[in-house]
């Protein structure tokens, strides 16, 4: 049964955490007709050095949704940083087609076969996804929330909440309650939220201390650029100048809040780098990170909700971390947006927890074998020496970029054909757009390339939720139609070869669990 929107409450939706994760579903939630408000204990964006870069799918996602441009111009103020770091010769100094690493195995686009057809149809967003650094995307979704008109409350620190059946009573720090219907948890490894639900986050205690910093220093000169690994850890040096990352296998550290110091860096870097000529006279910017490894066993209690770190912490090898929140965000802020219109069944919200926990868990999995093989033990280094013969095969690469990259990533959703549970192609149009060009709205979008009158009818009670297109796609003349999801996952696709029968049977049953009753039955 649908839950009707309660006039008792302030917000629909109230949000835990303005960063990345936090402000893209608000305003994936925004889009969905929400009311939603956002609390942030830091008054600023925090500049601290975090994630560098996004993957295909959340540039995809953010494709999705226009923000392309400003991403483009980040990644390109980017490039210009990465030049400036290699000098005059320029790509001598670093591989020229660096295509990602596991464990600091660096693999190059020369051993990568693309010829699998989701690399082709990926769109404008690029086939590597981007380098924007993380307080520079949140601040290009702090503009795009203040756009859509989300309210953020930047120094405003979230204290505890009541939940009960019909609503959530958020506590903040000086100021009244806030009455809301929802809460969802996008406040960090540490998440207030997950703590006070009383979510189980079982895992892997954390046995390693890392640093990525950005320093002035000097003797760098006698550090190799790119990933390194020593007899004491690894270490990685640039792309960006100053940039630093270093990993020692020595447990976690005592204190892993307390500020970094250019003394604790500087030691640290010149154990594992073993350079003891590289002097720190600057810290710009440094944070410490572990290994451990955790995953709330659910996303979802009652009305308390979890999203990002706050579901899941891990090492940050392969950049895996940010892009993990952000999907998270693009799978919820649709659905809890159609719960809260009444428009969609609580019971929608399960398939939240059913369809990104099993990606989280594997991204666990995935950082955890990075540790095992970057360990400085004996048998490690031989179990490394055997990864890298295997990385460094067409095969290898192949296989360990396009898991970099995101473009495997698919949901179990029901139905045979094999764009179902898949991110949708960018098509290209006959009105001259692309598929994800439609998307911006954040409306669920079905797309009748064979000028069907009976498909389209089944669609007829899903007007206020539900664009319906009648267009051409010459470069795919074997599909007849798709449904595609809000988040831009297809939900049911038919090829021209299938009998009205078919489609028949397959589009009401697809429109009806991903979008709800139609209005004529409501």
């Amino acid at each position: 049964m649908t839950t009707p929107r309660s006039d008792a409450t302030d917000y629909d939706v109230v949000v835990a955490g303005a960063g990345p994760v936090g402000l893209f579903l608000a305003c994936e939630l925004r889009l969905g007709g929400a009311r939603v408000l956002v609390l942030e204990r830091l008054a600023e964006v925090d500049e601290t050095i975090k994630a560098g870069a996004i993957n295909i799918p959340s540039a995809v996602a953010l494709y999705r949704r226009g923000l392309l441009p400003e991403l483009a111009a980040v990644w390109e103020a980017a490039r210009e940083r990465i030049r400036a770091f290699r000098g005059e010769d320029g790509e001598s100094r670093l591989p020229p087609k660096f295509a990602g690493h596991f464990a600091g195995i660096s693999m190059t686009k020369d051993l990568f076969d693309g010829s699998d057809p989701a690399w082709a149809e990926v769109g404008p967003a690029g086939d590597t996804g981007l380098g924007v650094p993380q307080a520079e995307l949140e601040r290009i979704l702090a503009r795009w929330a203040e756009r859509l008109g989300v309210e953020v409350r930047r120094g405003v620190e979230l204290t505890g909440f009541d939940a009960g059946a019909d609503g959530v009573a958020v506590h903040v720090d000086g100021a009244p309650s806030i009455r809301a219907g929802w809460l969802v948890g996008c406040d960090g490894g540490r998440s207030t939220v997950r703590k006070a639900a009383g979510f189980a986050f079982p895992g892997t205690d954390p046995e390693i201390t890392g640093y990525q910093a950005i320093v002035e220093l000097t003797g760098g000169e006698r550090l190799r650029e790119g990933w390194n690994t020593t007899d004491t850890g690894t270490y990685a040096y640039g792309p960006f100048p100053g940039r630093i990352l270093t990993v020692e296998f020595d447990g976690p550290p005592a204190d892993r809040t307390a500020p970094v110091t250019a003394e604790e860096l500087q030691a640290g870097v010149r154990r594992v780098t073993q350079v003891p000529e590289v002097t720190i006279t600057n810290v710009l910017s440094a944070t410490r990170f572990t290994d451990n490894a955790r995953q709330a066993a659910e996303y979802r209690r009652g009305r308390v909700l979890l999203a990002g770190d706050a579901a899941h912490v891990h090492s940050p090898f392969g950049g895996q971390g940010l892009n993990l929140g952000l999907g998270d965000a693009m799978n919820l802020g649709w659905k809890l947006a159609a719960v809260v219109r009444g428009t969609a069944p609580v019971s929608l919200l399960d398939s939240y927890t059913a369809e990104r926990h099993p990606l989280g868990a594997w991204v666990l999995d995935w950082t955890r074998a990075q540790i095992a093989v970057m360990r400085p033990d004996r048998h490690a280094r031989a179990l490394r020496r055997v990864v890298t013969d295997l990385a460094l095969t067409t095969t290898g690469t192949t296989y360990l970029v396009t898991r970099i990259s995101g473009v495997w990533q698919r949901y179990d959703l029901p139905g045979e054909h094999p764009l179902t549970g898949a991110s949708a192609p960018d098509l290209e149009l006959s009105d001259g757009t692309r598929l994800g060009d439609r998307l911006h709205a954040g409306r669920a979008l079905l797309l009748d390339l064979a000028d069907d009158p009976a498909l389209r009818a089944h669609a007829a009670g899903y007007g206020d939720r539900l664009e319906v297109r009648t267009l051409a796609c010459p470069d795919r003349p074997g599909l007849r139609a798709l449904f595609v999801r809000p988040d831009g996952f297809v939900a049911w696709a038919a090829d021209t070869a299938n009998t009205r029968d078919t489609v028949a049977e397959g589009l009401p049953e697809a429109l009806e669990r991903w979008l709800g009753t139609p209005a004529a039955r409501a």
